[in-house]
C-alpha cells in the first residue's frame, strides 16, 4: 500500500517567487541601511540615491521629447523603477499584491508572459504618466506593473465570465474598486498622480493579455478575417 501526501497549498510559480524576492530583498537593503544596521552612514542615503539614479524621473524623459534625443542608457529606468519603492509599507503592499495576483496571471498564461505583462506594463504606464505630468516627480514602485497583471487577470476573468454565461462586465469589479479607493484617498488626503501610471498599466496588460492568450489570438484572427470580406 502506498500512500501519497499533497500539500493543501498550491504553490506560487518561481518566476512570481523570485520577482517578489527582488523586491523585497531591495527594501530590506534600504530598510537595514536607514536603521543603522547595514552599511554605516553613507547607507541611510542608499534609497534617495537609487530613485535618484534608477526611478522614473519625469523631467530628464521631457527633456529627452523637447530635443528629439534619447539617452539609452537612462532608458533602463523604465525597467528599474519597479523594483524601488518609498518605504517599506509601500513595498509591502506591492509584494503581497504581486503575490496574489501574479500567482493567478503565471498560472493561467505561463511564467514568461507574466514577466512580460509585468515589465512592459511598467514601462506603458511609466511612459503614459510622463506625456501627462508636467512636475518635478520621480515614479516608483511596481504598481504600474502589478495594475497591468490585475488587467491581465480581468481579461483571463472576462473568458471565464463569458464561458459559464455571467455577465462579463463583472470582471472589472477589481479594477474598479481599486481605482476608486486610490481616486478617494487623493482626494481626502492628497496624493500624486501615480494612478495615471496605474491605468496605464492597467490597459497596457489587458491588451497583452489578449494577444499572448490562444483564445484572444483566435478572436483576432476572426476579426481580420471577417474585415477583409466586407
Amino acid at each position: 500500500m502506498s500512500s501519497h501526501s499533497q500539500s493543501p497549498i498550491n504553490p506560487l510559480p518561481p518566476v512570481v517567487t523570485g520577482l517578489a524576492v527582488v523586491i523585497a530583498g531591495i527594501e530590506l537593503l534600504f530598510s537595514l541601511g536607514e536603521h543603522g544596521i547595514l552599511g554605516g552612514d553613507a547607507a541611510i542615503g542608499w534609497r534617495l540615491v537609487a530613485l535618484r539614479d534608477w526611478g522614473m524621473f519625469d523631467p530628464l524623459f521631457d527633456w529627452m521629447r523637447a530635443h528629439d534625443v534619447i539617452l539609452w542608457p537612462e532608458l533602463v529606468r523604465l525597467l528599474t523603477y519597479p523594483l524601488l519603492h518609498l518605504g517599506f509599507t509601500h513595498a509591502l503592499f506591492a509584494v503581497v499584491f504581486l503575490l496574489a495576483i501574479g500567482k493567478q496571471v503565471a498560472e493561467a498564461l505561463g511564467q514568461i508572459a507574466f514577466l512580460a505583462i509585468f515589465f512592459l506594463s511598467a514601462v506603458a504606464g511609466a511612459l503614459i504618466w510622463s506625456l501627462v505630468v508636467d512636475e518635478r516627480q520621480v515614479l516608483v514602485g511596481a504598481f504600474p506593473g502589478i495594475y497591468g497583471l490585475i488587467g491581465a487577470y480581468t481579461f483571463v476573468m472576462w473568458l471565464v465570465l463569458e464561458r459559464i454565461g455571467e455577465n462579463r462586465w463583472r470582471a472589472f469589479s477589481l479594477i474598479g474598486f481599486l481605482l476608486g479607493v486610490q481616486l478617494l484617498f487623493n482626494v481626502l488626503f492628497g496624493g500624486t498622480l501615480q494612478w495615471i501610471a496605474d491605468l496605464g498599466g492597467f490597459v497596457t496588460g489587458f491588451a497583452l493579455a489578449f494577444a499572448l492568450s490562444p483564445v484572444g489570438r483566435e478572436r483576432a484572427r476572426l476579426w481580420i478575417t471577417r474585415l477583409r470580406r466586407r
